[in-house]
């Protein structure tokens, strides 16, 4: 009995155990079945987060994305997106036609844009402080026409157009409604590089125009004058033009930043990539690095020879051309009359011309002579002074004060006599100019074509006499080809000397250049 009693207790204490053993293990597996859940569940909401994180940095991305495409757009839709006028879309195409045939225009543009000209100020909308200070004239020059529509797309444009037909406000109307109208002005924006102290001047008072009217700086930058207020000016300019001497000076003092430059100009194109001024212009194209800068020439005459390298500055630049300027071509406006003379006459027969064009109801005109060496100009100076002339001058031994003081002075008309070499010939825009006479014909065709265009600028009609020498024979051929091209009489005694053009020189070698293949391995030459 006492045995059975002890074995069911042995029995329900093994059950006991069994059952303890197997709530335990339910409830360690509970347990780690919980832990699992809870780790999973953790695992879940870490993932949702990252997830959500995630989500939110792309959407943030996406967001500022959109946001910097819409800064873009409204600075392309104020700055660089031309759209064209209702207005001006509404002209019948025979107009336009008639427009590019009458001003002999021609456009070549790599990207096939058919832009169309503006025919009328009210054809183009501006900033309107802009828009006032350029209603005083009529209407736009076919070069600002043409040029404006290209230039307000933000394109390169190379214009190539008479002188006098307006090339400042051509490339100067769009960089100042530019800086305008973005309201981008911290640093130097716009750069404009020109040959002559005088020219530089020039623009700067044709640009200053217009931004008088803004909250925009602009300084001239030239030598000859001390550097210390120029170098205070720059520190607040927007807009400058410089020669290239003085800028490069500057530039190399580190008074002068052009890494801003997004509108570049070169003026008087053809002079400025000439060997004279070559590497400072290189030197200047690679200082102004920003990758949007927006690269313009401007000239009366482009020839071959500087073609080739003015692309390599520019990006898929836009050609305009008013008239035929790939031949060297001279206003039509201008009456020209070339007398060869005795070079020992030269200067009985100047004084025989000035009664011609200063006497009677023209004792008033304004008469400006060319002769070609400083020298020259001022032994002229003095026997035209001896002789009762009052004479204001221009040429290199003046200081750069006694030369801004001549030009002024015949500007302004107290003196109708100006004396000059090749340093006034380019681009100066003195009004009312009436007779250009040549004394001495200058050392390239080119030059004299620059030269005559001091008159009959802005529409007007002009005189240009020239006295030509044997010594010029070379330069004869040339001559007779711009004398033909503008319809002028040729005389006999011109003809004389030949209508063939001399090759051009080079200009450390001079007639003696050959054009060499240095590729080529030489030839090994052997005697016997």
């Amino acid at each position: 009995m006492g045995e059975e009693i002890k074995e069911k207790k042995r029995k329900l204490s093994e059950e006991e155990k069994q059952e303890k053993k197997r709530l335990k293990k339910e409830k360690k597996e509970k347990s780690e079945k919980k832990d699992k859940h809870e780790k999973k569940e953790k695992k879940e909401k870490k993932e949702k987060k990252e997830k959500s994180e995630k989500k939110e940095k792309k959407e943030k991305k996406d967001k500022g994305k959109e946001s910097k495409q819409e800064d873009k757009s409204d600075a392309l839709s104020v700055s660089g997106s031309y759209v064209q006028s209702a207005e001006l879309s509404s002209v019948p195409q025979s107009e336009v036609d008639e427009f590019f045939k009458k001003n002999e225009v021609t456009v070549e543009d790599p990207r096939s844009s058919t832009l169309r000209p503006l025919l009328s100020f009210s054809h183009i909308s501006l900033s309107p402080k802009i828009q006032q200070e350029i209603a005083k004239f009529p209407q736009p020059t076919p070069i600002q026409a043409v040029s404006w529509p290209y230039l307000l797309s933000n394109r390169d444009v190379i214009g190539v157009a008479e002188t006098g037909s307006g090339k400042t406000l051509a490339f100067g109307v769009p960089a100042v409604n530019n800086l305008v109208t973005t309201g981008k002005t911290k640093g130097i924006k716009v750069l404009v590089i020109s040959p002559t102290r005088e020219l530089a001047s020039q623009i700067y008072d044709n640009l200053k125009n217009l931004t008088d009217k803004t909250n925009l700086n602009i300084v001239c930058l030239y030598g000859g004058v001390p550097k210390d207020q120029q170098r205070k000016d720059l520190v607040r300019a927007n807009i400058v033009i410089a020669t290239p001497g003085r800028l490069i000076d500057l530039m190399n003092e580190g008074a002068v930043d052009l890494s801003q430059v997004s509108y570049l100009v070169l003026d008087e194109a053809d002079r400025m990539l000439e060997k004279g001024f070559e590497e400072d212009i290189k030197n200047v194209m690679r200082s102004s690095t920003s990758p949007d800068r927006q690269t313009l020439m401007f000239t009366a005459t482009w020839p071959k020879e500087v073609r080739e390298l003015a692309q390599g500055f520019m990006k898929e630049p836009v050609k305009v051309s008013i008239g035929d300027r790939d031949e060297l071509s001279a206003n039509k406006r201008i009456t020209q009359i070339v007398e060869v003379v005795d070079p020992r006459g030269k200067e009985y027969k100047l004084l025989d011309l000035l009664k011609k064009y200063q006497s009677g109801s023209k004792k008033d005109d304004k008469v400006l002579i060319f002769a070609l060496y400083k020298k020259e100009a001022a032994r002229i100076e003095r026997m035209l002074e001896s002789k009762g002339y009052h004479v204001a001058a221009i040429h290199g031994d003046l200081s750069q004060q006694q030369r801004t003081a001549a030009l002024d002075s015949f500007k302004k008309g107290r003196s109708n006599l100006l004396l000059a070499t090749d340093v006034a010939a380019r681009g100066l825009d003195i009004p009312n100019v009436k007779t250009v006479i040549n004394l001495t014909f200058p050392l390239t065709v080119e030059d004299y074509v620059h030269r005559i265009g001091r008159t009959g600028r802005a529409g007007q009609t002009g005189v240009a006499h020239t006295l030509f020498t044997e010594n010029e024979k070379h330069l004869s051929g040339a001559l007779i080809n711009v004398l033909k091209g503008a319809n002028q009489p040729v005389p006999d005694e011109l003809l004389k000397f030949g209508s063939h053009t001399k090759k051009k020189e080079h200009g450390a070698y001079g007639a003696f250049f050959k054009d060499v293949d240095m590729t080529k391995k030489p030839k090994k030459i052997t005697f016997d």
